[in-house]
C-alpha cells in the first residue's frame, strides 16, 4: 500500500507534465498558474489511495485523479471570483493577476480540461465514474448557489449550513474516494462506504476551514485571516453566534456587519473574535469537527480491508484535520 508521501510526488510530477495544446496559450496561462500554486492535493491522493486499497493500478487511475484535481481548482478559481478574494495560497488570485473576464474564460477551459481527463478513465469504470462526476459537479454548483443565497438571509439554521457545505465541499471528497474504489475493483458496498467516509470527512474539513479563517495563522493558512468575517459570510461560527447572542451582542453584530460602519477591517475581525470567545463558539465548532471526523472513521471501520492497508488513509485523514492551511 502506497503512503501519502509516495503518492504526492506522483501527482505533482503528473501535474507538472500536463500540456494544453491551443492556438491561444494565454487562455491556459492562468490554468498553469493556479495548478502551480500547490495545495494539499488530497483529492487526487484519495483517488489513488482508494484505488491502491483494493489492489488497482495507480497509473491507470492517474488521469481520473488529475481530472478531479483540475476540477477542484476550477471551483476555487470561480469561488475566488464570486467572493472577490485577493489571495489564494499566498499568491494573487487569477482575477487579480489578470482580470475577471480572463478568470471566467480560463475557468471554463479548466472545466472542459477536467472532463477531458476524466474521459481517459478505463472504459469499464468510466460508465460508473462519469455519471458520478457529473452529479458531483451539479451538486457543487447547488452548494455555491445556497452559499450565495445565505448572504441575503438573516437567519440560516445549522442544518441548512451543513447541507450547503455537504454539497459545496464534501461531495467532491466523497466522489474522489468512490472513484478510486471503482478503479480498484472494489465491491459496490465498499465504494459506498468510502463515499460516506468522504462526506463526513468533508464536513469536518469545511468546519475546520471556517475555524482556521478566524483563528488560523495567515502565513500557514495561505489566505487572509478573517476573510469570511469581512465578507459577512454565513459560516458555522456566525450562525451559532447569531443564535446565542444577547440583544446587545446582536446589535453589535448588526453594526459591524453594516457596510457604513465607522471601523477598520482589523477592528471588525477583532470584534467578532471577541464575540466568538465570549459565546464559546470555537469550542462548539471543534466539537462538531470531532463529531463528523468520528463518523468518518466509523465508515472506515466497516470496510472489508486489512487494518494495515487502511492505516494509510487513516493517517492521511488525521494529517488533514491537523492542518494549519
Amino acid at each position: 500500500m502506497l503512503s501519502l508521501e509516495q503518492i504526492l510526488p506522483v501527482i505533482d510530477r503528473a501535474i507538472g507534465q500536463l500540456t494544453f495544446e491551443s492556438h491561444s496559450q494565454s487562455l491556459f496561462d492562468p490554468i498553469k498558474y493556479i495548478l502551480s500554486n500547490g495545495g494539499k492535493r488530497i483529492r487526487p491522493a484519495f483517488v489513488l489511495m482508494a484505488c491502491d486499497l483494493y489492489g488497482g493500478s495507480v497509473d491507470k487511475a492517474l488521469p481520473t485523479a488529475l481530472g478531479l484535481e483540475i476540477f477542484h481548482n476550477f471551483t476555487l478559481l470561480h469561488d475566488d471570483l464570486i467572493d472577490e478574494a485577493d489571495i489564494r495560497r499566498n499568491r494573487p488570485t487569477v482575477h487579480k493577476k489578470w482580470n475577471r473576464n480572463t478568470a471566467i474564460l480560463s475557468g471554463d477551459a479548466m472545466l472542459i480540461s477536467a472532463y477531458r481527463l476524466i474521459g481517459e478513465t478505463p472504459l469499464a469504470c468510466l460508465r460508473e465514474i462519469l455519471p458520478l462526476f457529473t452529479q458531483t459537479a451539479i451538486e457543487i454548483c447547488e452548494g455555491q448557489q445556497f452559499d450565495m443565497e445565505f448572504e441575503t438571509r438573516e437567519e440560516v439554521t445549522e442544518a441548512e449550513y451543513i447541507e450547503m457545505i455537504r454539497l459545496k465541499t464534501a461531495v467532491l471528497l466523497a466522489c474522489c474516494l468512490k472513484s478510486g474504489a471503482i478503479l480498484g475493483g472494489a465491491p459496490s458496498a465498499e465504494s459506498e462506504k468510502l463515499y460516506r467516509f468522504g462526506l463526513h470527512l468533508g464536513l469536518a474539513f469545511q468546519l475546520q476551514d471556517d475555524l482556521l479563517d478566524v483563528y488560523g495563522n495567515p502565513q500557514m493558512f495561505g489566505k487572509n485571516i478573517g476573510g469570511d468575517i469581512l465578507c459577512n459570510k454565513k459560516t458555522f461560527l456566525l450562525i451559532h453566534a447569531l443564535q446565542q447572542a444577547s440583544a446587545a451582542q446582536k446589535h453589535a453584530i448588526s453594526r459591524y456587519r453594516s457596510a457604513s460602519g465607522d471601523f477598520t477591517p482589523d477592528e471588525k475581525i477583532a470584534a467578532f473574535i471577541s464575540l466568538y470567545t465570549q459565546l464559546q463558539i470555537k469550542e462548539l465548532t471543534e466539537n462538531r469537527i470531532v463529531h463528523y471526523y468520528n463518523m468518518a472513521m466509523s465508515e472506515l471501520d466497516g470496510l472489508d480491508v486489512p487494518a494495515e492497508r487502511l492505516a494509510v488513509i487513516r493517517d492521511a485523514s488525521r494529517r488533514l484535520m491537523k492542518r494549519e492551511s
